[in-house]
């Protein structure tokens, strides 16, 4: 399968999910490359659409390979075998996700001010990313989310390595994936456009959402 740009997996991925039979679902995006995606997810559902901030933990030697992640009010994830297959050890490893946590705190800020995550309890939530890899940051996500007892937890990208959506299934109620090939190869590979997703376009996403869905949320940082 190939996409032709975000956009496109997320109206495709709305439509594996239109039969999913959601309650009061809420959308949150994986930020930033996860929100052009969950925007056509949310104005398919007519849901309100937010964002959770996660940050992947990079290898040293390669960044976009995942060992590790945070997310938002706390959860870390560790690739234990990957640390120690690499020789990193656990004083360099916290170094690695204080780094992280500076950035994940700025991308809070930027994208919510001082407004809290919206409220998850008792509804159907649906997070969204562009792709899974390693699934690292998916991870942490999931993990911070569970504690707050989500009706139904469901996890949405357009694309997925298989071994990586088993995982996660034992965190998420559902893992919903346009396609899940086997080899899995990086997630850009599936995209004939995969840019980098600014701040700037985080923002007008989720205002465009605001427009697009004709749900209100509170004003957010500029």
């Amino acid at each position: 399968m190939q996409l032709r740009d975000r956009s496109d997996g997320g109206r495709r991925l709305a439509a594996v999910l239109a039969g999913a039979e959601l309650d009061d679902p809420l959308v949150l995006a994986l930020p930033r490359g996860g929100v052009p995606v969950a925007l056509e997810v949310a104005v398919a559902l007519g849901a309100p659409l937010d964002v959770i901030v996660a940050r992947k933990v990079g290898a040293p030697s390669h960044q976009e390979y995942g060992i590790g992640a945070i997310a938002e009010g706390g959860s870390v994830v560790v690739d234990r075998e990957a640390v120690a297959a690499l020789g990193i050890s656990r004083d360099a490893f916290d170094g690695m996700v204080e780094d992280e946590r500076r950035e994940l705190e700025r991308r809070v800020q930027r994208y919510r001010g001082a407004r809290p995550l919206p409220s998850v309890t008792g509804r159907d939530v649906v997070v969204v990313d562009d792709g899974l890899a390693t699934g690292v940051t998916a991870e942490a996500a999931l993990r911070a989310l569970r504690p707050h007892q989500p009706r139904r937890l469901v996890l949405a990208v357009p694309v997925c390595a298989p071994d990586t959506a088993d995982r996660l299934r034992g965190l998420a109620d559902e893992v919903a994936c346009v396609d899940a090939p086997t080899p899995f190869q990086a997630v850009g590979r599936f995209y004939e456009r995969f840019d980098q997703t600014s701040d700037e376009e985080v923002l007008d996403l989720l205002a465009q959402a605001e427009t697009r869905t004709g749900i209100t949320t509170p004003s957010r940082s500029s």
